[in-house]
């Protein structure tokens, strides 16, 4: 007989509820990368074949490879749509700079805030700046 060590419920119950959590949000990314996928193959894929056979035969309507050419520009248009369905993230970081997303009592960005976020400048830079202006 293997002596087996005291248990720790708590410990384990919030390893398992991690581990949960977890793949939850691995199969939420799986199914959405799994969606783009699946959308960017069915609109550009007749494309592609289409445009093969054109190049071999010659066969292929100037109109026919004219609506296939707009399904693969749909699917461009798809993925704004496509990404906050599925991505609270990507909700919550939109809805910061486009106007119609905001909620009611968050302050817009502004341009000198949104540069200093993105240079790791310091308050020293602000100050440059506010004189330059």
């Amino acid at each position: 007989q293997v002596p087996h060590a005291p248990s720790q419920p708590l410990a384990s119950s919030e390893s398992r509820r991690f581990a949960n959590k977890h793949s939850k949000k691995a199969l939420k990314a799986s199914l959405t990368l799994g969606i783009l996928l699946g959308m960017f193959f069915v609109a550009w894929l007749p494309f592609f074949v289409t445009n093969v056979a054109q190049a071999v035969c010659s066969c292929v309507p100037a109109g026919f490879f004219d609506v296939l050419t707009w399904l693969g520009y749909c699917n461009s248009t798809m993925n704004p749509i496509i990404y906050p369905l599925f991505m609270r993230d990507f909700k919550r970081a939109m809805g910061k700079f486009l106007p119609c997303c905001r909620r009611s009592g968050e302050p817009r960005p502004s341009a000198i805030s949104l540069s200093m976020r993105n240079s790791n400048s310091g308050p020293r830079a602000a100050a440059s700046l506010k004189n330059v202006l």
